[in-house]
């Protein structure tokens, strides 16, 4: 069986598993201000749609594809998207491209990556702004088979699956990035998806 740490999509033969709420903030600031807006995930472009429609004509950088084809379907002004879809490397693409620009980055409440650090260590002149923040679901009456395939999304559904559930040795997890895979317990079996791509990751989960 394949268990997927998410609910936004739907997929035949995986099983939804959904580990996470999201709860998004109102973004009061004057969005006139900047040149562009750096996002790291959907939830910060739901948290844009939810308090504002002025954002639309401003440049938006993009961690990876999947962001973009949800900020493309939303016809956004999307310049960049980034080619290694991990925080980190992402910034270092970034750098370059932001330059004599005022940034605003949307953020979740916690972090993982060194995003922001990174980018104001290199003279971006960046405000972090707190556009969504998620908990843990606790879940009820809800068995995972044994020799099963369970997919992490990111290092809070890592968490917030601990916090369910007791981890069976015939399982396997599989990251959809290497920054999901550092908060790994140790001893899982786990493999790192090619891409990061929720895609991706089911279909090395069917291999």
């Amino acid at each position: 069986m394949i268990y997927l740490t998410n609910d936004e999509y739907k997929y035949e033969g995986v099983v939804n598993l959904p580990l996470l709420e999201t709860l998004y903030k109102d973004i009061i600031l004057d969005l006139d201000l900047f040149d562009a807006i750096v996002v790291t995930s959907k939830n910060s472009v739901r948290a844009l749609e939810q308090s504002t429609h002025k954002w639309k004509n401003i440049p938006i950088y993009s961690i990876a594809t999947p962001t973009t084809t949800y900020l493309n379907n939303l016809n956004a002004n999307v310049v960049f998207t980034g080619v290694s879809g991990h925080g980190n490397d992402y910034a270092y693409e970034l750098i370059p491209l932001l330059k004599n620009k005022k940034i605003l980055y949307l953020r979740a409440s916690s972090v993982v990556s060194n995003l922001e650090s990174i980018l104001k260590e290199n003279n971006i002149d960046l405000v972090s702004y707190i556009a969504y923040e998620t908990k843990c679901k606790i879940i009820d009456n809800f068995d995972i088979k044994s020799n099963s395939t369970i997919i992490f999304t990111s290092p809070s559904t890592i968490e917030c699956f601990l916090k369910n559930f007791t981890w069976d040795e015939s399982n396997r997890a599989i990251c959809i990035g290497k920054t999901t895979a550092k908060y790994i317990p140790k001893g899982w079996k786990y493999q790192i998806s090619p891409q990061t791509s929720i895609k991706e990751c089911i279909k090395l989960a069917k291999i």
